[in-house]
């Protein structure tokens, strides 16, 4: 085959990937898998995980269980202990989740992409002002989780989570091939933003999106679950404090993180765009004092 051709099979994959993940009542096949994924029914529940092991790289092997009560308790497990230690170097922020890493940098002036050449808006994405100062100039990175990821996140240092703002929105699909072709995507869809200030003084900020099939966030130190039938407050005040490793939430399905740094932050040894990483592998490192 030519390579015309071959961009040309690519470019028709990419455009069926699309229309099936995208292209389709999203919100309500999102609610219509929210209440499906709770059926506590065996003949459901396995047929379900069957599928799911089909169509994904799905290994089982770390939960903690070896029984589910339905497809969602599968989606949420945990792990056994031990599997996912946390860097206790002091000056390490730590991945709060497990992820492919995907755009990160610097932000230029309040500018960052969700994929190259695809930049959006600090305001855009948490619509406060004063937070989109806190952050300007400073670092982004962005954690995408797939379905068959450890789905629940944690806290990437000791920290009071001081704020909580749920912002309505769609629930595309937040894949790469979606990235490449839906503008300000994370600026579209339901997400949180997590307002969190370190033990050392620095703001870190936590967007954690949700998207097609998920759009629910469960937030343990509020005690809710944020989606679309969440009836305020939209914003959530709170003095939560958390330890580096301490397990903040879960989506029901697989979606994407936004850490927010300050501009003196680096990242870390081995953080590139495509590699894989773990919840408490070193992500930034934070200025020597």
């Amino acid at each position: 085959m030519t390579i015309r051709g071959l961009i040309a099979r690519f470019t028709q994959q990419e455009d069926l990937n699309f229309l099936l993940t995208n292209r389709v009542p999203r919100a309500a096949l999102t609610r219509f898998m929210g209440w499906f994924s709770k059926i506590e029914n065996p003949l459901v529940r396995d047929a379900s995980i069957a599928c799911w092991r089909l169509f994904s790289d799905l290994d089982l092997s770390e939960a903690k269980k070896t029984e589910f009560k339905s497809l969602h308790d599968c989606f949420t497990r945990e792990l056994r202990p031990g599997l996912r230690p946390v860097d206790p170097d002091p000056a390490i922020v730590v991945s709060p989740s497990d992820g492919i890493i995907g755009a990160h940098g610097r932000i230029a002036d309040t500018e960052l992409f969700q994929i190259k050449g695809a930049p959006y808006s600090l305001l855009d994405l948490l619509g406060d002002p004063v937070l989109v100062d806190q952050h300007r100039n400073g670092r982004f990175l962005t954690l995408r989780l797939t379905s068959s990821m450890y789905h629940r996140f944690h806290a990437p240092y000791d920290a009071t989570i001081k704020r909580v703002t749920f912002i309505h929105g769609d629930v595309w699909n937040v894949n790469p091939i979606a990235l490449k072709r839906v503008e300000r995507l994370f600026c579209k869809n339901e997400r949180a933003v997590l307002r969190t200030r370190l033990s050392t003084g620095e703001a870190l900020t936590l967007v954690p999106v949700a998207a097609i099939l998920v759009a629910s966030i469960r937030l343990h130190f509020l005690d809710v679950t944020l989606n679309a039938q969440s009836r305020g407050p939209v914003d959530f005040a709170c003095f939560a404090r958390v330890k580096k490793g301490d397990e903040l939430g879960w989506f029901e399905h697989g979606s994407t993180i936004i850490v927010l740094a300050p501009e003196s932050f680096e990242f870390a040894d081995g953080v590139v765009e495509g590699a894989r990483i773990r919840a408490g592998e070193p992500l930034l490192r934070k200025p020597q004092v």
